[in-house]
């Protein structure tokens, strides 16, 4: 059980635990006053938590191809004061498109499988939460691209060599980078993640760094006061 200020998050069932990726996701990831929000692959449900904290007059649909881990997700919706703005469906995001062909949304967010062509992990369970091929990033983006109002926006965390690919197919789906945040350990590090936001307007590219230590196991002050809303210890 992982605790945070307003709410609680069970991790039974989910092979993908709460992790910086996340909770960075979580915490930064904005948009236009959004009403409706979807995240795709929900695991524990985390960020769809934050955002509900953060956006209290929004609906949140969560997505988890993971039976168990969507049962987790569910019932740490049902145990936080935020329920009554989340659900979660338990099926792949193609499943649940196919059968809401009409929505929108004005935020749409996921921390996505994002090993490319690499070896699966021994774990099967963590192997699907993990493990993708380039076919996976194409469809995600095209159903982003039909699923997304006109002035909404699409956020998303991956390893840096994902995220070009991502910023092709983002293009050739009619999407314009709007924003890239190189996440790096320390501040004279390589970035091991880009935080990349996409949308339909285009609009001069922002690029900024964020700094997660600032040595080893002390974190940055910009970390702290990022998560500070949410972080029992912050």
């Amino acid at each position: 059980m992982f605790r945070f200020k307003q709410f609680s998050v069970d991790q039974t069932g989910c092979a993908m635990k709460i992790n910086t990726d996340g909770v960075l996701l979580g915490a930064i990831a904005t948009g236009n006053n959004p009403k409706n929000i979807l995240d795709i692959g929900t695991g524990t449900g985390v960020i769809a938590l934050m955002l509900a904290q953060r956006f209290t007059d929004a609906k949140i649909e969560a997505v988890e191809i993971d039976s168990s881990a969507a049962k987790t997700a569910e019932e740490n919706f049902k145990n936080s004061v935020f329920h009554a703005q989340l659900d979660v469906f338990s099926m792949n995001i193609g499943a649940f498109f196919d059968n809401r062909l009409e929505n929108k949304y004005d935020l749409i967010i996921s921390n996505p499988p994002f090993y490319l062509n690499s070896l699966e992990s021994p774990k099967a369970k963590k192997s699907l939460a993990k493990h993708t091929d380039q076919n996976f990033f194409e469809v995600l983006m095209k159903d982003i691209a039909e699923h997304l109002l006109q002035n909404g926006l699409c956020w998303l965390i991956l390893p840096v060599q994902t995220a070009t690919l991502i910023g092709e197919l983002a293009t050739q789906n009619g999407l314009h980078l709007h924003k890239t945040i190189a996440i790096r350990s320390f501040k004279n590090s390589e970035p091991h993640r880009e935080m990349v936001c996409f949308g339909f307007e285009k609009v001069s590219i922002e690029t900024v760094n964020f700094i997660v230590y600032e040595t080893a196991g002390i974190y940055s002050e910009e970390y702290k006061k990022l998560l500070q809303p949410y972080f029992i210890n912050f």
